[in-house]
């Protein structure tokens, strides 16, 4: 069971702070279990409202009843569809599929965690068929709630590792950890983490590294409250403000004149890190065309581009950073 708010302290100890025993992954399951809080609480997740209004019309059709009684009130959800990603971007089908092949014992010591006392209708019965109405739920779920717009989610999570790991490379894994959230810590190679259980535990992660995983859907940290599942912290990335905005800033009118509309548009946009899809899909036009203007761009000094998995993110240079500058100070001049 995953927990949201602070109170009892989790703290994992890493062998011989190597940052190897440290990695991050992004894990499309997570980001889908995760998601069903916003429909018991949406107010709780304000920025996810403009996706929520754009779903509404396929929601209807779901199977809510069951979708709906994977969280309870603390907004957990069960440990068994929130696992450790065992690589850097997780496929949703084999996770699913997964799902579909889950011990029924352990399920069931999940969802009675999940709701101590008594299930749920939707939970209760043959186990088996719990467990395929489950999965079947998710997938339909996936394929209409998510798919579409999972190129963009992804293009968020994986823009925060990579931030993440020029922290570790600048400042360190301390400086790392207490970027994540106030409520995680490093200190003498132990990572401590508060959570809402008062049921705490340590370990080692020796043997099994420590994973970190951003998710848009959470405003703190979670965790396993099970000191026998794999150590594991997800987190609220960074950038999820801007996960559902239409379009970039407008260009400064003197960068559009030097470079041309689409050109001075991509630089503008990539303040933050992005794909070439992302910013197909936010500017309107072809991937293709996009890439090519990337490749100039990146060739005029003014981008640097990181490969994580199989995606390049691009990301304004400083060189970049200055033009958009002077062109933002040239636009408040006026004319002469």
């Amino acid at each position: 069971m995953v927990a949201v708010r602070s109170g009892g302290l989790i703290a994992y100890e890493l062998a011989g702070m190597d940052v190897a025993d440290v990695r991050f992954a992004a894990s499309p399951i997570n980001e889908l279990t995760l998601s069903l809080r916003t429909f018991r609480d949406p107010g709780r997740y304000p920025v996810h409202l403009p996706w929520l209004r754009r779903t509404e019309h396929v929601r209807s059709a779901l199977d809510l009843p069951v979708l709906r009684a994977l969280t309870n009130d603390a907004l957990w959800s069960p440990d068994y569809l929130t696992p450790r990603p065992h690589a850097p971007l997780t496929r949703i089908d084999d996770e699913l599929d997964a799902a579909a092949r889950v011990p029924l014992e352990r399920m069931l010591d999940d969802l009675r965690a999940l709701h101590p006392g008594r299930l749920p209708g939707p939970l209760r019965g043959d186990p088996a068929a719990v467990r395929a109405r489950i999965t079947e739920a998710l997938r339909t779920y996936w394929r209409t709630c998510f798919a579409p717009w999972w190129p963009r989610m992804r293009t968020v999570l994986q823009a925060d590792i990579i931030y993440r790991g020029q922290v570790i490379s600048a400042h360190g894994l301390a400086a790392m950890f207490a970027g994540l959230n106030e409520r995680v810590h490093l200190a003498e190679g132990v990572v401590h983490v508060r959570l809402v259980s008062n049921v705490g535990y340590r370990r080692s992660t020796g043997g099994e590294g420590l994973t970190l995983v951003p998710t848009l859907f959470s405003r703190g940290v979670t965790a396993p409250i099970s000191p026998d599942e794999p150590p594991l912290i997800m987190y609220g990335t960074r950038g999820a403000g801007t996960l559902w905005q239409a379009e970039p800033r407008r260009s400064p009118a003197a960068l559009t004149e030097l470079l041309g509309a689409t050109r001075a548009g991509l630089l503008t946009a990539l303040e933050t890190p992005a794909s070439s899809t992302e910013l197909a899909g936010r500017l309107g036009v072809t991937t293709s065309a996009v890439n090519q203007h990337l490749r100039a761009l990146r060739d005029a000094g003014l981008l640097t581009s990181a490969r994580h998995g199989r995606s390049v993110l691009y990301l304004r240079s400083e060189l970049g950073d200055a033009l958009i500058a002077g062109g933002a100070a040239g636009d408040s001049e006026g004319p002469r």
